[in-house]
């Protein structure tokens, strides 16, 4: 059985892959420029995104507002952040980007409507959310994820009074968790599946929830892509208008860790179709899309594609 290429398997695990970005980083990060919540607010561009959200987020939790000036709620949003972040005094930093004048950030965390919010710890992201929430939403929504991340971050400070050896025993590995890794390492797509969805069940939040999330959805692609026939693109080919046809020829074509042909395959047929079939291609080709890093050069390329075939 053939299993997903490393670069995939991160991209699934709900990694965010910023080479591209760093190696076009070449000047030092711009300092800190505080804005409504003070030392722990910074604006973010390709220069200083590995340091002040990346490298940060090993320390404290980065909550990454993605806005646009031309967006009303974007202001609205920013200043209740700001006072959030302000009022908790270090506990998490909030960075701040302008997505009209970097585009290439917007693309790498998959944005689709302004404003958006990711959370960040430990070089990941965790959770998002897309528009304005009332403050009493976002306290809550901040709470959950500091209790998630609390003494789980590589380069946190322990809390005063606690020594390093409690910090260490704070990051181990949830034992269900280590299950579910081993099983889908092994190849036992049901024993993970059910381990991954029963963290989901217990109510596991912050990173467990987010790559148990990630793992639920790649064991689904697996499972449909492993069980469709091996000459599904000879049969696409022969049939180019064939929705059910390309659809497989996609799983078949990822599965071969060939995403372009799949991407392209389905961008293909939504030009050619309307309504609900285009409506189901467009939520594969979404889907496929997700089980990549969304810097993945395949994947933007996919989503440019994507959006000059729908408009």
């Amino acid at each position: 059985m053939t299993r997903p290429r490393p670069a995939m398997a991160a991209g699934m695990s709900g990694a965010v892959d910023l080479s591209a970005l760093k190696q076009r980083a070449q000047e030092p990060a711009t300092p800190r420029q505080p804005a409504a919540g003070g030392d722990w607010t910074v604006e973010v561009t390709e220069a200083n995104l590995e340091a002040e959200v990346l490298a940060q987020s090993n320390r404290v939790p980065v909550i990454v507002l993605l806005w646009s000036p031309r967006s009303e709620a974007s202001a609205t949003l920013a200043a209740t952040l700001g006072d959030l972040v302000a009022a908790d005094s270090g506990t998490w930093a909030l960075a701040t980007v302008n997505v009209d004048t970097n585009p290439q950030i917007a693309q790498v965390f998959g944005v689709q409507a302004i404003p958006t919010v990711v959370a960040v710890a430990g070089g990941r992201p965790i959770t998002s959310f897309q528009g304005p929430q009332p403050a009493d939403q976002l306290r809550r929504w901040l709470d959950s994820i500091l209790d998630a991340v609390a003494g789980k971050l590589p380069d946190a400070q322990p809390p005063e009074g606690e020594g390093g050896e409690e910090s260490e025993d704070n990051t181990q590995t949830d034992p269900e968790l280590a299950a579910a890794r081993d099983a889908l390492d092994s190849g036992d797509f049901e024993a993970a599946l059910a381990a991954y969805q029963g963290l989901l069940d217990g109510g596991a939040t912050g990173v467990v929830a987010a790559e148990a999330t990630a793992s639920v959805r790649q064991i689904g692609f697996l499972v449909r892509a492993t069980a469709q026939p091996q000459d599904a693109a000879l049969v696409a080919n022969a049939a180019p208008t064939d929705i059910e046809a390309g659809l497989a020829a996609a799983d078949v074509d990822v599965l071969s860790q060939q995403p372009d042909a799949a991407f392209d395959r389905l961008v293909a047929l939504i030009r050619v179709t309307s309504d609900d079939d285009r409506a189901k291609i467009r939520a594969r080709l979404l889907e496929l899309f997700e089980l990549f890093d969304p810097a993945d050069p395949a994947v933007v390329a996919g989503r440019r594609k994507l959006a000059n075939a729908l408009f």
